[in-house]
């Protein structure tokens, strides 16, 4: 009887997850395919900071070599999110498609091409056009990353997506501590110093070429995101949690992006020099390398992840505090703090997977929280320009990056409650 019961019972078990896409690991999927997804997520990884990141310690020369007033290096500062929220929402219908193998292969190509022009492009709408070529390929690996995580390593979405939090990390800090020294070593041209990175990207778009052209990441992959799409009654703004988690990406994005745009300004205008405040932003960048890795795995082993959002958040007040009272003589403790605050973006990623059931949920997930989040984003940077520019100085910006921390406490506690998006709206 109890053989029967079980024979009886474990379909019923079972039904609800009929409809997921199958299993990530397939007797048909060779093992170098496995580990060229894991060379391909490392490298793509690599590239979606650099084109950022590079920028703020030559902010000043881009400034002075194309005539931007400080507003529109504010402007300037907000692309990255502008573009992530705009070309983000494309991911999913683009994945459906053609494969997110494909779509992250064609990214990494647009941000390779967009780095090589930009500096050359001529004047700063040239410069603006050539980043958003490159930001576009950014912003569509961002979707697709959690995708393919989910995809391929369902059983470890936490160290997976550590893994290339962390080589993200890795080329955040990168970018932002070579690029002066690469650029005295080129000869001092701010344009020879920005296009470098476009090398890296090149690299990049190698194994998603291989990937691209392999059935179980192209048309297999393709038949998923399409699922992602097409999942019936999964009516995702009338999630709690995924416009909380909406909110969450777009605070931390709006911090992140004032860090990576202005510190180094902040520091140079403490009396710091630029390649010192390049190095200090690289501290800050780097604190994600170590961090990116651990917060993931930790997080997916607790029911709800609000405490660690507690921690982070107080790290940045603190920070941010010693920003305004102490900018120079404190000047590595805050890099060190604001770091650690930074590294609530790997947070939302890994909660991104932790907060839908299947690979369709998370397609949509991950496009909605990211996109939304972006669109949130978008006037920090700029408001920060802005005040800047006619308040004179950093009191009032320091001002306003200190209060949106509370905020992110909020919502990213109500981000990391033990629920899924699939359980709130069936």
């Amino acid at each position: 009887m109890p053989e029967d019961e079980t024979r009886t019972l474990s379909p019923a078990r079972e039904a609800p997850a009929t409809p997921a896409e199958p299993p990530a690991s397939t007797p048909q999927r060779p093992v170098w395919i496995t580990r060229l997804v894991v060379v391909g997520l490392v490298l793509a990884a690599l590239n979606l900071r650099p084109a950022i990141t590079s920028l703020g310690p030559l902010l000043e020369e881009v400034r002075t070599g194309l005539g931007m007033s400080g507003s529109l290096a504010g402007l300037l500062t907000s692309v990255p999110p502008l573009c992530f929220a705009i070309f983000g929402l494309t991911a999913p219908r683009l994945a459906r498609r053609f494969g997110p193998g494909a779509i992250i292969c064609a990214g990494m190509a647009a941000i390779a091409a967009g780095l090589v022009l930009r500096p050359f492009a001529g004047g700063a709408a040239g410069f603006l056009a050539a980043s958003a070529l490159a930001l576009m390929g950014i912003a569509v690996s961002n979707i697709l990353m959690p995708v393919i995580v989910k995809r391929w390593f369902p059983d470890r979405v936490g160290s997976m997506t550590g893994l290339y939090s962390m080589a993200l990390a890795l080329g955040t800090a990168l970018a932002a501590a070579a690029t002066v020294p690469m650029t005295q070593a080129l000869g001092g041209s701010w344009q020879t110093g920005l296009a470098v990175w476009g090398g890296l990207a090149a690299v990049a778009v190698v194994p998603w070429l291989i990937l691209s052209r392999h059935r179980s990441t192209g048309a297999a992959a393709a038949r998923s995101a399409t699922q992602g799409q097409e999942t019936p009654g999964l009516r995702i703004t009338r999630s709690p949690t995924a416009w909380a988690l909406a909110c969450f990406f777009g605070l931390q994005a709006t911090a992140a992006y004032i860090t990576m745009g202005w510190m180094p300004q902040i520091f140079r205008d403490a009396g710091v020099s630029a390649g010192t405040a390049g190095v200090l932003l690289a501290v800050t960048m780097a604190m994600g390398i170590p961090l990116a890795f651990v917060i993931p795995r930790v997080a997916s082993r607790m029911r709800t992840q609000g405490p660690i959002v507690v921690v982070l958040g107080l790290c940045g007040l603190i920070g941010y505090t010693g920003l305004f009272l102490a900018p120079a003589s404190g000047a590595w403790a805050w890099a060190i703090l604001l770091g650690i605050s930074n590294c609530a973006f790997p947070l939302a990623l890994t909660m991104i997977g932790m907060r839908a059931r299947s690979g369709a949920g998370v397609v949509r997930l991950s496009a909605f929280a990211q996109s939304t989040g972006y669109l949130i984003s978008i006037p920090g940077p700029l408001l920060v320009g802005v005040l800047y520019q006619h308040s004179g100085g950093w009191g009032l910006p320091i001002g306003l990056m200190a209060g949106l921390m509370v905020p992110q406490i909020v919502v990213g506690m109500l981000a990391g409650r033990n629920r899924t998006i699939e359980e709130e709206l069936r």
